[in-house]
């Protein structure tokens, strides 16, 4: 007998002959606040979630089947959803079915037998992720999916929570009450890991200054990672005396207490907008999944011991002595829903499947939707905001300025735009790019946050669940790094496993790429971005001056806005304040600010081009493609060749057709890529020339070495150079021997 059966038989026996556990602790249920029905409709939710893992493990075996990770032993959550109100946005355990089960019956008209086994059996009809993943999530419900977290989903849950305040103290319209509480649950291993250290630390740490973060984090502790055991007493000698973090503990295996403190919990939260840490103990049934065999790492006095204290039997001895049950009634409702889970799985198998890929990638970019209406032009109201500022607006300026003075009007333009990110305040950012924004606007609407990426992105993807549009900035792309997996298992997968019913739209500012002098090393001169490039629906922006600069990042937000999409805006560190092309002082690199609704718009997608030659056509972006054109004027004026510079401009999604067409009447292509061959933008374009490009035309690239960047003068030595690109371009075409 499997351990799903041996505990499955152990409560049919145990429960027909009152053999339940004893408590460690007595709650009465005038103590814990409930009714007898309200403790039958409790148990009811926990019976129904070890049906469903029961018959999950059933569905396996016959290949109908794709998830066995339950929620077998932390039943207890039922109790704690019973607690709080339907709109407490909550950012789920992968254990956690108890808890959307009670939560269910908190709105008239759910199915929630029906929902998840569609998601057990990945049917196209599984009305949270459509068949994509087993995912624990409703939209009516205010419960987000997650897929098999660890930990990831914690800084967005504190996010969450951030907003619930902010939309308050900018009389901004949201999505939740502005008493709502967020919840964010996870197990005792998953408290050990970098990201959930990071938002208990930017929970308690923004508490710490009094600003209002109604957050729970719920902690199911049932001693194991899955092999690997918590020490006895870690959870709670972390987190007893954590400052800016109210410590409550609760026995997961009895309800009662379980929602008492969880009600206590809700009611000091709720009242103090104050972050607390509830820690549950629980139990472990069936091991981690269908195929762990914990047999291997536990001893069967352990495994036996875990088994004896089967959450269902400690319900079972409650329903009896406090409301009055007999054992047989306890075993009848048991069986009755089994019965019931039984049947529908039999249906549910039969419903449709994803098929093909357009079926499958159909959620994967969001849905568009009705843009929250702008501010409209105010010309005093602008000339104030812009201040000393505004009589150079007519001048030509450099890159960084001019982002500047886009963001100042995309901040008074939407109100619910607010920006976040390290020094973009006070300081106005590393490189002067936020300079004045804050004064502008408030420290509400520009927030200096911790020096954490995971924190930072967090706070974006949970702003945009309760309306607020983020525009977030990490300070160098060598910091996203540590925080990459915020933007591709958190942000970029939300529409996809949400059947596009959740979304987080967001901008991400991010300096980056190489060319600095005199600063850096590898750690601020940072040329891969192979991490972002391969993340399914991001949008990748990367400008080379600030004209182009402007029109994108309002492209961005617009993006953001009506489509609600992820957007990196990657800033060419080494481009901000460059102003001349090809001599000193010619200005060849400033541009004049385009005012909203002047100048060109450049929609994603949309391919730049400087010249209309037909010898050759160099691709490049950003730093590649400012000396490209250095490069092209040498090589027209020297060498007679004529030349078209195309800047791609988005790198992703690549307009693979506008590339193609705007290089079709060059015999040559030259691709210029600042960042490492390896991983680069140009290995992709290689590749596209090689399947669709001209018959006879002659591809060739120059790309940095796959190298890290050093300090000091050799900083750009691993990097393509202008007179590389001459080079480059001279070999190509066959003109080198004449230049020589």
């Amino acid at each position: 007998m499997d351990a799903a059966e041996t505990v499955h038989e152990n409560f049919l026996r145990r429960s027909a002959a009152g053999d339940f556990p004893a408590a460690a602790r007595r709650t009465t249920l005038a103590e814990a606040g409930l009714t007898a029905a309200q403790l039958v409709e409790i148990f009811e939710s926990q019976a129904l979630s070890r049906q469903l893992d029961l018959v999950s493990r059933k569905l396996q075996a016959r290949g109908e089947g794709f998830y066995t990770i339950g929620s077998s032993g932390h039943e207890g959550s039922a109790a704690v959803a019973a607690a709080f109100r339907l709109d407490d946005l909550a950012f789920l355990h992968y254990r956690e079915a108890a808890f959307l089960l009670q939560r269910s019956k908190q709105l008239p008209g759910q199915t929630p037998i029906w929902d998840m086994l569609l998601s057990f059996v990945a049917s196209a009809e599984d009305p949270i992720s459509g068949g994509r993943h087993k995912v624990l999530g409703s939209k009516p419900l205010f419960v987000p999916p997650q897929t098999s977290t660890i930990a990831s989903h914690l800084p967005k849950a504190v996010g969450a929570a951030y907003s619930v305040g902010l939309a308050r103290r900018l009389g901004a319209a949201a999505e939740l009450p502005g008493d709502a509480v967020v919840l964010c649950s996870f197990g005792d291993a998953s408290a050990n890991h970098s990201t959930s250290q990071g938002a208990f630390n930017s929970a308690a740490w923004t508490a710490y200054q009094g600003v209002p973060l109604p957050l729970v984090f719920v902690c199911h502790d049932n001693g194991l990672g899955i092999s690997v055991k918590t020490p006895d007493g870690w959870i709670e000698t972390v987190f007893r005396n954590r400052p800016g973090l109210t410590y409550f503990s609760c026995d997961g295996l009895n309800v009662l207490e379980t929602y008492r403190e969880a009600r206590r919990v809700a009611a000091f939260t709720r009242k103090q907008r104050k972050p607390a840490f509830l820690h549950m103990s629980c139990v472990r049934l069936f091991g981690h999944a269908g195929p762990d065999h914990q047999e291997s790492y536990l001893t069967k006095a352990e495994i036996a011991r875990q088994e004896d204290n089967d959450p269902l039997l400690h319900s079972g001895r409650l329903l009896v002595e406090e409301a009055g049950l007999r054992c047989d009634q306890v075993r009848d409702i048991y069986l009755e829903i089994g019965a019931r889970v039984t049947r529908a799985a039999e249906e549910a198998i039969a419903r449709p499947k994803l098929a093909t890929v357009e079926q499958v990638m159909a959620s994967l970019l969001p849905p568009k939707r009705q843009a929250p209406q702008s501010n409209g032009p105010a010309p005093e109201r602008r000339s104030e905001v812009f201040g000393s500022d505004a009589a150079i607006l007519d001048n030509p300026q450099h890159m960084a300025r001019l982002i500047n003075w886009a963001l100042t009007d995309l901040l008074l333009d939407h109100s619910e735009i607010v920006m976040a990110g390290e020094d973009i305040g006070k300081k106005g950012g590393v490189y002067g790019v936020t300079t004045k924004l804050q004064a502008r606007f408030g420290p509400h609407r520009i927030v200096d946050s911790l020096l954490d990426e995971q924190a930072i992105l967090g706070l974006a993807i949970g702003l945009a669940h309760n309306g607020v549009l983020p525009i977030v900035e990490i300070q160098f792309l060598a910091y996203l790094h540590n925080a990459e997996d915020q933007l591709r298992g958190e942000a970029a997968t939300l529409s996809f496993f949400s059947n596009g019913q959740y979304t987080n739209p967001m901008v991400v500012r991010i300096a980056g790429l190489g060319y600095q002098k005199g600063f850096g090393g590898h750690f601020h001169n940072d040329n891969s971005i192979a991490v972002l490039r391969d993340i399914p629906g991001l949008v990748l922006a990367c400008p080379s001056n600030g004209a182009d600069a402007v029109a994108m990042l309002r492209e961005c937000v617009r993006l953001a806005r009506e489509e609600q999409r992820v957007a990196v805006f990657l800033e060419p560190i080494a481009l901000y304040m460059t102003r001349d092309l090809h001599a000193e002082k010619d200005g060849g690199w400033t541009f004049p600010y385009a005012a909203p609704g002047e100048g060109p718009e450049i929609r994603l997608g949309d391919i730049g081009q400087h010249g209309d030659g037909a010898d050759l056509a160099i691709v490049s972006y950003a730093n590649g493609h400012y000396l490209s054109r250095q490069a092209a004027e040498i090589l027209e004026q020297k060498h007679g060749l004529k030349v078209r510079v195309i800047d791609l401009r988005w790198l992703a999604p690549l307009n693979e057709a506008g590339l193609l067409d705007a290089v079709a009447p060059c015999r040559h292509v030259l691709i210029v890529d600042e960042c490492q061959i390896t991983g680069s933008q140009s290995k992709g374009l290689m590749a596209l020339f090689a399947q669709r490009g001209r018959a006879r035309q002659r591809v060739s690239r120059l790309a940095a070495a796959d190298s890290f960047i050093p300090l000091g003068r050799a900083a750009t030595a691993t990097l393509p150079k202008r007179d590389d690109i001459v080079a480059a371009a001279l070999q190509l075409t066959g003109k080198k021997a004449a230049a020589e």
